[in-house]
C-alpha cells in the first residue's frame, strides 16, 4: 500500500518519542531503531497523517524492528502506575498490545518465553524484580517511583504471582541506552583488548627448570584439585584490559554481541544504582529503593537466578545450562569437595563482595593444610612418647602416694596411681614439642595474614579492584531523620547535608560504652554462675550411687559445666545481637558503612567475650587462687573454690575447648544450611498441596526465586564472624589443644561447600557488590594474632607443667648443674612437686567423711596436694618453699622472651615480605604503558580510516592531523 513514508539511514541508538505525533507544529516522525530509520516528509502535515497508516507501513517495511510505545501508553492513561502493565498469572508472559509492538517476521527462541528470564516478548532480560502487595497501603509512593524509573529509561512489566493474586512482581530491564550512560557514570570497567603476556629474562632460567619438573610431573597423575577447564566458561574480561567505560569511545571495546556486553550481575548492579536515586515522592531525602522496602511499600526486591542449578543432562556430556548450574557442578556439590573454588566463576554472578569472602575461607582453609599438619604431628609425638615419659610413669606407679581430697566432705582420699590415664592424656598434649608449636601457630598467624594480603592483591587485580573507590555513601534516612535541623555543607559533595553535634555524639558514644561494659558483666556474671556450679557439683557427683560417676567425679563436673556453658553461650548469643542492634542505633552512624563496622564491632566483642571467657577462666584461674588444705579460699565464705586434677588442669581446658568447638560449628552448620532447607522444603510443601507436583516445576523463574529464603539482613556477617571466632579457637589457646586446627581444617572443607551450597541453592540470588578487601575483619584477625601470642605464652608459663619440669631439671633434678633436661632429669619430680599435709590439720568443714583406713588399714596421718609448700612440721608450716620461687621467676621471664621473640619475628616477616608481589608490580606498570600505546594507537586507527572515507567521498581538508 501506498504511504507517506520515505527514505531510510542509518539507525541512532536511541527510540524516540511517539507520542509527540499529536503535538501540534511537529513536523516529522523519526524512529530509530538498530538499523533502520524512518522519516516522514517535511511539507507533510499533521493532518495528512493518518496514524493506522503509520503503523501499518512500519510492520511491513521494519521486519526485524521492535518498536516500543512506552510514551504514547502514557499519553491515552492518565497515570502508569496502575494495572495496566499487569498480566494475571501465566507461566509465559507475553507483552501488552497497548505498550509494545511485536513485529512479525522476528523470531524470538521458545526457550526464551518460557524459562521466565525475560519479558512476554522474549527478547527483553528481566535484570530485576520488586515485588509488592496490592493490599499495601503505599500506593502512591509506589505509583511515583514506577514512574520515575520509566522516566529513566528502564523497561517495566508486571505480573501477579501464581499461589496469590494479592502479590505482584514487577520485572524491570534496562535497554542498551540506559545501560551504556549509567556504566559509564559508575565508571565500569569493560574489556577492550587482549591481554598481552609479558615474561621478563630472568625466567629463563626458571623455564628450564619447569621443563624438567614437567617430565617428571608426566609419570604422575594429573592434578586432581584442579577444576576441568573444558567444563568451565571462557571469562573474558579476565583475559583482557579493561577501561572505564566511554559511549564516545565504545569503538575500544570489545562488543560481539550487545545483549551480552554487561554481563548479568552487572546489569542488576546498574538497575540498583538507578533504583537507589529514583524518588518516590517530593522532598529531598524520599528517594531510593531502600527506604520503599523499610516502610512496606515494597515486600522485596532482588536480581534472578539464571535458570535452574540441576539439569537432566550430565554436564560433561552437554554443557552447563547456564552459570548457576555450572556453579552447582563446579562447586557446590560435594562430589567436588576436594577441588579449588571458580572464584572468578563465583565473581562473575554474585560480585566482588561475595567472590572476597570465599577467596579469603578457601586461602584460610589452605593455610591450615600446615598447621593441621603440624598440630597433629604434636599429638602423634605425645602419643609415640607416652610409654618413656617419665612424668606419667611415676604417677601411674605412684600406689603409695595418697592424695588429699578435692572437695570438701563427700570427696574421698584417693591414690595418685588413680589419675594415670589423666597423665597419659595431658602428656598427649602437653610435651616437649607444645612450645614449639605455640611458637609456630604465632608465626603462622602473621604468615597468614601477610600472605593474605598478597593474594588479595593478585585478586585486586585480577578483578579490577586497583584503582576502584567506593562512592560517597548515602546518609542512613534515620540519620537523617533525627538531624534533618542542623546542616552544614558536605566538603566533597559540596552540599547541604544533616549534621550531628560532637557533643551529641560523645554522649551517645559513652552510653553505648557503658552497655557494652554492662553486657560484658553479664557474662562475666554468667561465668561466676558456671563456677559455682562446678564447685557445688563436684561434691554432689563425689556422693553419687553410681560408682562409674563417683570416681570420675571431676570429669563429670567439667563434662556437664562445659554443656551447660555453650547452652548459655547460644542464649547470650540471642540477647547480644538485640543490644548490639539497639546501642549501635543509639549511636546514630552516619552511613552503612558507619553501621556495619560500629555494629560488627559489638557483635564480635560480645561473642568473643561470651565463647572465650569460660575458656580464660580455666586456662589462667582455676586451681590458682585455691589456697591449701586447712585454709581453703571460699566464695562468699562458704563454697570451695575447685582445684585441678591431680594431673593438672590442661586436661580440663582440653575438655573445653573440645567440646565447645565442635557442638558450636556443628550447631552453626545447621543453622546455616538446615534451617533454610527446612523453610524451603515447607514451602515447596505447601506448593505441592495446592497446586501439585507438576504446576509447581512450571514456575516461572521469578516465583521460584520469590519462594527462596533471602540473604540474612546483615549480609556477610554471619559467615565472617563465624570464621573469625574460629580463627581466635585456633591460635589463642592452641598450645594447650594441638588438634584444633585440624578440627578447623575438616569444618571449614565443609564450610565451602555448606556456604556455596546455600549461596547457589537455598538463598535468593543477592545484589551483585564490589569491595576491595574483608573490611574490618582484617583488623580483628590482627588483634587475635597479637593476643594469640600473649595467651599462649601464658598457656605454657602459667597452664601447664612445662616450666616446673624445666626447673625441675636444671635445679632440682638428678641432673641439676649438668646442663641436661632428658627423661632420666625427671627422676623423682612427681614427688618433689607435691607438698605434705596433716590431716588433722582440716578444717571442721571440709573434714571427709572417711578417714582414709581402706589404704592401710589404720587412719592416714598425711596426705598429699599440688604445690610447693614447706611440710607441717617445719618453722613456718605451709610456707612457699624456695622452688616455688624458682619456679615463678622462670614463668615471668618465659613470658617475657617468648612475647619479645615472638614479636620480633612477627615484625620481621611482616617487614620482610611486601604486600604486593615484585611480578604483580611489574605486570601493573607494563599494563599502565600499554594501554596508553593501545589507546594512542586505537584512537590514530580512527583519524586514518575516516581520513581515508573523507577522500574517498571527495571531502579534503588541509592541515589534518596525522
Amino acid at each position: 500500500p501506498e504511504s507517506p513514508l520515505a527514505g531510510f539511514s542509518t539507525a541512532l541508538s536511541q527510540t524516540p518519542s511517539i507520542s509527540s505525533i499529536s503535538s501540534e507544529g511537529r513536523e516529522d516522525l523519526q524512529v530509530n531503531r538498530l538499523e533502520t530509520q524512518i522519516w516522514i516528509k517535511p511539507d507533510m502535515q499533521k493532518t495528512d497523517v493518518d496514524f493506522s497508516e503509520i503503523l501499518n507501513a512500519i510492520q511491513e517495511i521494519a521486519k526485524d524492528v521492535n518498536i516500543f510505545f512506552d510514551e504514547l501508553e502514557g499519553v491515552n492513561s492518565p497515570s502508569k502506575d496502575d494495572d495496566s502493565l499487569l498480566h494475571h498469572g501465566n507461566l509465559t508472559s507475553t507483552s501488552d498490545d497497548a505498550s509494545r509492538l511485536e513485529v512479525v517476521g522476528e523470531e524470538v527462541p521458545d526457550k526464551n518465553k518460557t524459562n521466565g528470564l525475560y519479558f512476554r516478548d522474549g527478547k527483553c532480560r528481566i535484570d530485576y524484580i520488586l515485588v509488592y502487595r496490592k493490599s499495601n497501603p503505599q500506593t502512591e509512593k509506589r505509583e511515583i517511583f514506577e514512574r520515575n524509573i520509566r522516566a529513566e529509561g528502564l523497561q517495566m512489566e508486571k505480573e501477579s504471582s501464581l499461589t496469590n493474586s494479592d502479590i505482584i512482581f514487577v520485572k524491570l530491564h534496562a535497554p542498551w541506552e540506559v545501560l551504556g550512560k549509567y556504566a559509564e557514570l559508575m565508571n565500569v570497567r569493560m574489556p577492550f583488548r587482549r591481554k598481552i603476556y609479558y615474561l621478563h629474562r630472568r625466567y629463563k632460567f626458571m623455564n628450564r627448570i619447569e621443563k624438567q619438573i614437567s617430565r617428571f610431573r608426566g609419570w604422575l597423575p594429573r592434578k586432581p584439585m584442579k577444576l576441568d577447564k573444558e567444563t568451565l566458561p571462557d571469562l573474558e574480561e579476565n583475559d583482557c584490559y579493561t577501561a572505564p567505560f566511554s559511549q564516545q569511545r565504545i569503538h575500544h571495546f570489545i562488543i560481539h554481541n550487545k545483549d551480552t556486553f554487561f554481563n548479568n550481575a552487572t546489569r542488576s548492579r546498574i538497575v540498583h544504582h538507578i533504583l537507589q536515586r529514583v524518588k518516590y515522592e517530593e522532598g529531598k531525602n524520599k528517594i531510593g529503593l531502600n527506604r520503599l522496602l523499610s516502610n512496606g511499600s515494597y515486600e522485596a526486591a532482588f536480581p534472578l537466578h539464571e535458570g535452574s542449578y540441576r539439569s537432566k543432562n550430565s554436564i560433561r556430556t552437554h554443557g552447563a545450562e547456564n552459570h548457576r548450574h555450572l556453579l552447582y557442578e563446579c562447586w557446590a556439590s560435594w562430589g567436588v569437595w576436594y577441588k579449588y573454588q571458580p572464584l572468578d566463576l563465583v565473581r562473575r554472578y554474585f560480585g566482588e563482595k561475595i567472590g572476597l569472602y570465599f577467596a579469603w575461607l578457601g586461602w584460610y582453609t589452605g593455610m591450615l593444610f600446615p598447621a593441621a599438619f603440624i598440630g597433629l604431628f604434636v599429638f602423634l609425638y605425645g602419643v609415640t612418647t607416652l610409654n618413656h615419659c617419665q612424668v606419667s610413669k611415676e604417677v601411674c606407679q605412684a600406689t603409695d602416694i595418697i592424695m588429699c581430697p578435692i572437695c570438701d566432705k563427700y570427696c574421698p582420699f584417693m591414690r595418685l596411681s588413680d589419675s594415670c590415664v589423666y597423665a597419659k592424656v595431658t602428656h598427649l598434649f602437653d610435651n616437649g614439642a607444645t612450645v614449639f608449636f605455640a611458637v609456630f601457630m604465632a608465626v603462622w598467624a602473621t604468615v597468614f595474614l601477610e600472605f593474605w594480603k598478597r593474594r588479595r592483591a593478585v585478586i585486586a587485580y585480577d578483578w579490577d579492584l586497583i584503582d576502584w573507590e567506593e562512592e560517597e555513601e548515602e546518609i542512613r534516612p534515620q540519620f537523617e531523620a533525627k538531624y534533618s535541623k542542623k546542616e552544614r555543607m558536605n566538603p566533597i559533595s559540596g552540599k547541604p547535608e544533616p549534621y550531628q553535634a560532637f557533643a551529641d555524639k560523645c554522649s551517645r558514644l559513652i552510653v553505648s560504652a557503658s552497655g557494652i561494659f554492662f553486657m560484658i558483666c553479664v557474662v562475666i556474671a554468667a561465668v561466676f554462675g558456671i563456677v559455682i556450679y562446678r564447685v557445688v557439683t563436684v561434691s554432689t557427683f563425689a556422693a553419687f550411687k553410681w560408682a562409674l560417676i563417683r570416681n570420675n567425679s571431676q570429669v563429670a563436673t567439667t563434662g556437664t559445666a562445659v554443656c551447660i556453658n555453650f547452652c548459655i553461650i547460644m542464649l547470650l548469643n540471642v540477647l547480644y545481637e538485640k543490644v548490639a542492634l539497639f546501642l549501635t542505633n543509639l549511636e546514630q552512624p552516619r552511613t552503612e558503612s558507619e553501621w556495619e563496622n560500629s555494629f560488627t564491632l559489638k557483635m564480635f566483642l560480645f561473642q568473643f567475650v561470651n565463647l572465650n571467657s569460660s575458656t580464660f577462666y580455666i586456662a589462667f584461674f582455676l586451681g590458682r587462687f585455691t589456697g591449701h588444705p586447712g585454709a581453703y579460699l571460699r566464695l562468699i565464705n562458704r563454697w570451695r573454690l575447685e582445684e585441678c586434677h591431680p594431673s593438672g588442669c590442661l586436661i580440663d581446658l582440653c575438655m573445653q575447648m573440645g567440646i565447645i568447638m565442635v557442638l558450636k560449628q556443628t550447631w552453626n552448620n545447621f543453622m546455616e544450611l538446615g534451617y533454610p532447607l527446612i523453610q524451603n522444603w515447607w514451602t515447596r510443601r505447601k506448593l505441592r498441596q495446592e497446586y501439585g507436583t507438576q504446576r509447581k516445576t512450571r514456575f516461572p523463574q521469578w516465583e521460584k526465586d520469590y519462594n527462596l529464603q533471602p540473604m540474612n539482613a546483615y549480609g556477610l556477617f554471619d559467615e565472617y564472624l563465624e570464621m573469625i571466632l574460629q580463627f581466635g579457637f585456633t591460635t589463642i589457646f592452641v598450645a594447650a589443644f594441638p588438634l584444633a586446627p585440624l578440627l578447623a581444617l575438616l569444618n571449614n572443607i565443609i564450610e565451602i561447600r555448606l556456604d556455596a551450597y546455600k549461596f547457589v541453592t537455598q538463598w535468593r540470588r543477592p545484589l551483585a557488590s564490589r569491595a576491595k578487601d574483608i573490611g574490618i575483619w582484617y583488623g580483628i584477625l590482627e588483634g587475635i594474632g597479637i593476643l594469640s601470642v600473649i595467651t599462649n605464652a601464658f598457656v605454657i608459663a602459667v597452664t601447664s607443667d612445662f616450666i616446673p619440669r624445666l626447673v625441675y631439671a636444671y635445679k632440682y633434678g638428678p641432673c641439676a648443674g649438668q646442663g641436661e633436661a632428658g627423661q632420666k632429669c625427671m627422676v623423682g619430680y612427681v614427688n618433689a612437686s607435691l607438698s605434705v599435709f596433716l590431716v588433722s590439720d582440716f578444717e571442721n568443714r571440709s573434714e571427709p567423711t572417711s578417714n582414709g583406713s581402706e589404704f592401710s588399714g589404720s587412719p592416714l596421718k598425711y596426705c598429699r596436694y599440688r604445690d610447693y609448700r614447706d611440710p607441717p612440721h617445719s618453722p613456718v608450716p605451709y610456707g612457699y618453699t624456695l622452688q616455688f620461687w624458682h619456679v615463678l621467676a622462670a614463668r615471668l621471664a618465659f613470658i617475657i622472651v617468648f612475647e619479645h621473640l615472638v614479636f620480633c619475628i612477627k615484625h620481621l616477616i611482616s617487614y620482610l615480605i611486601p604486600d604486593l608481589p615484585k611480578d604483580l608490580r611489574d605486570r601493573m606498570r607494563r599494563e599502565k604503558y600499554l594501554i596508553q600505546e593501545m589507546m594512542y594507537e586505537a584512537e590514530l586507527e580512527r583519524l586514518q580510516k575516516e581520513r581515508k572515507e573523507r577522500k574517498k567521498n571527495g571531502k579534503s581538508y588541509h592541515n589534518e592531523w596525522p
